[in-house]
Order: structure tokens, then C-alpha cells, then sequence
């Protein structure tokens, strides 16, 4: 079995971890501020998981294969990390990703409803639907708590072998083979495959190959507190739901944490070290959209707030390939604002593929990563 290192603590890499520790892999993962930390695009409280993903088969099968691997995990560590809300895709008529939606979860067996206006007012009175016809609900999807889901994963892995590290990293340079990676201490530690799963850092570790192909943007997460004994925006009574028409999505009051709602929309550029991480500029927008689609939530005052970021690729798939020289190194990022509930997959994936040898699937390649954003993926 290889000896590897893995360069970012964050879903995809605590992820390959655990795979391939429980594969029996010596493993180091080494992060610069540490697994479940908040700089990290998987630093927030919560992230949807949900199967909707268009015409994209593949991303729905991966995130069933996911739900049921973070469930399996959650069993044996902490039930209360997945929160099964249902998720909600709202839907205008004659939306064309929403109708393509449905046929792929009827075809890959995902259990949904079809709702009409009226089914929706009658469920749940409490949004105002406005111009929506319909919209998709999935029952079994929810909300997964992210941050402590990372750190939780970690743990499990090294309670298994792994050897987790808060170190950064310096950016590797050559060609051919790498030897291992050397911290900015100066250490080196040596590894006979390196990972790199460190999310908005990877252009700025590998900024010739991938500076305009990974890019990082600021994400404003805004949370609003219901009205004192007001249980209609908390779960069970209200799902996560998506937006798209809007450019929202939210997850319901979990834990008293509020109403969360962001707007789904890439931000300015961001640097992920220095950035200031409070949220100001979606704070306008949010508002109104909140007073239009929950008008019992139009003065609620904002409670909390987060700023993460999204490391978005051209069209939104994924990267995971090898970097084209530097022949025992992966490259795996640009989870595009949608990665975090693949991470149980994408790790399996990559493990497989430093284990067993290969290329990764054409979609994933560096090859596909253009230089001008596109976005097709959602």
C-alpha cells in the first residue's frame, strides 16, 4: 500500500482519508489551520444534500451513494450531524432544469413528489409562492452539519492510523516524481503519492496550472431569528429548500441557530488566508427576498452570519486528475458551491484511483477546466 500525504483537511480530504486509512494506507493529512476550521469551503454550520441535480445522473447517483455512506458513518459516531428536513425545489413553469430534474430521480428510483400550487399552499402556508407553479419534494434529503461533520470524520480516521497535522505547506515545484511535500517549518515529509484537496489554496500552491481555472468567491451565509414562539420556520415544519428562479436557498431554524438563507450566486474574488469573513454586502438583497417568499419572517433580525467561499471550476464539475507533471500527484477540487455533499463519493473515487492506478473520468480532468466561467452544473 502507498504512503500518502494529503494537503487539505477539508470534505474531499478528510474523505480520501478515511478511505484509504480504513483501506490500510499510512496517511497523513495535514491542514494550515486544522480539520472543520472556518476558513475551509467546509467550515460552515450546515450544507444541503440533496439528489436534484438536473440532467446530471451522475451527481444524483453520487450524492445517493453519499447520503447513504454519511448515514452508515453517522450511525456508528453521531446521529445527530444529518438532519432529514426534506428539500424543497421550488419551480417556475417551463423551467427546464427543474422538468429535467424530475425525469432523473423517477429514472435513478429517487423517492420525490411532484407538488402543485395548491398542494404547496396547503403544506406550507407559511411561504408566500408567489409566481412558482410547482416544485420537487424530496423527503429523504436534508441538511448535514457540516464543520463538525469534517471534524468528525477526522477523528474517525484517526482513531484508525491517520495522522492529522495543522501545517501549511510550501508550493511544490519541479518535475517527474514527488517526493513528498515540505511544510513552511521547513520539514519534509515524505510520501510515495501527494493529494491535494485543499480547495480555494490550490491556485495560489499551483497558480501556472490552475489560476484561472479554480476560482475562489466570497459567500455571504445570513441567519435570521424567527419571532419568539414562532415554530413555522424551524424543522420539522419547514424543509431546506432551493430557489433557483431567485438565486436562494435556505436550510430551517436547526437548533436555534435561525433561519439561514444565501444567495446562490458567485461573489467577488476572495483570498482565503486574509479575507474578511463578515457578511455586509448580500445583506439588502437577502432581506427583500425574504420578506417576499416568508412574509412572517419580514422584520426578523439578523442573527448570524458566515462568509465561505466557493472554489468554482468553469462549468461546476469537479477537478480530480494528475497533475501533468508531477506524475504521483493528485490535484482534487473545485467543489463549486455544490461538493460537500459528495465528499463520502469523491473520496472512495480518489482513493481508488491512487490505490489501483488510472485516469479519472474525462469530466473531471484538468483538460475540461476553461478559463472563463460557464456554469452548468447546479
Amino acid at each position: 500500500m502507498p504512503t500518502v500525504v494529503i494537503v487539505g483537511a477539508g470534505c474531499f480530504g478528510a474523505w480520501i482519508a478515511h478511505h484509504l486509512v480504513r483501506s490500510g494506507c499510512r496517511v497523513t493529512l495535514l491542514d494550515a489551520y486544522g480539520a472543520g476550521n472556518r476558513r475551509a469551503s467546509s467550515g460552515g454550520e450546515t450544507r444541503l444534500i440533496r439528489m436534484g441535480y438536473g440532467a446530471e445522473e451522475h451527481y444524483t447517483r453520487w450524492a445517493l451513494q453519499s447520503l447513504g455512506l454519511w448515514k452508515q458513518f453517522f450511525e456508528r459516531t453521531d446521529p445527530t450531524l444529518f438532519r432529514e428536513t426534506g428539500v424543497l425545489w421550488m419551480a417556475h413553469d417551463g423551467d427546464p432544469l427543474t422538468a429535467t430534474t424530475l425525469a432523473t430521480l423517477a429514472r435513478v428510483g429517487i423517492a420525490h413528489e411532484r407538488l402543485s400550487r395548491p398542494e404547496l399552499e396547503s403544506r406550507w402556508p407559511q411561504i408566500d409562492f408567489g409566481r412558482l407553479a410547482w416544485a420537487i419534494y424530496e423527503p429523504g434529503s436534508g441538511v448535514l452539519l457540516a464543520r463538525q461533520a469534517v471534524a468528525a470524520v477526522v477523528r474517525d480516521a484517526e482513531r484508525q492510523g491517520l495522522v492529522c497535522r495543522p501545517d501549511a505547506v510550501r508550493r511544490p515545484t519541479g518535475a517527474g516524481t514527488l517526493g513528498g511535500v515540505i511544510t513552511q517549518t521547513g520539514e519534509t515529509i515524505g510520501a510515495d503519492v501527494v493529494v491535494f484537496a485543499c480547495g480555494p489554496w490550490l491556485p495560489g500552491l499551483f497558480p501556472a496550472l490552475l489560476q484561472d481555472r479554480i476560482v475562489p468567491t466570497r459567500q455571504e451565509v445570513l441567519y435570521f431569528g424567527p419571532p419568539a414562539g414562532d415554530r413555522r420556520f424551524a424543522s420539522p415544519a419547514l424543509p431546506a429548500w432551493i430557489d433557483f428562479g431567485e438565486e436562494a436557498y435556505g436550510v430551517p431554524d436547526l437548533d436555534g441557530r435561525g433561519l439561514k438563507v444565501a444567495i446562490d450566486r458567485y461573489g467577488p474574488l476572495f483570498d482565503p488566508d486574509a479575507g474578511d469573513r463578515v457578511a455586509v454586502e448580500t445583506v439588502p438583497e437577502v432581506r427583500a427576498y425574504l420578506g417576499r417568499r416568508f412574509p412572517g419572517m419580514s422584520d426578523a433580525p439578523l442573527i448570524a452570519s458566515e462568509v465561505c467561499q466557493y472554489e468554482s471550476t468553469s462549468n461546476g464539475d469537479f477537478l480530480i486528475d494528475r497533475h501533468p507533471e508531477l506524475e504521483n500527484v493528485w490535484l482534487v477540487g473545485g467543489g463549486s458551491g455544490h461538493g460537500f455533499k459528495h465528499g463520502p463519493a469523491v473520496g472512495g473515487y480518489v482513493a481508488r484511483l491512487v490505490m489501483e492506478g488510472g485516469a479519472a473520468d474525462e469530466r473531471f480532468r484538468l483538460a475540461a477546466k476553461h478559463h472563463v466561467q460557464h456554469r452548468t452544473v447546479y
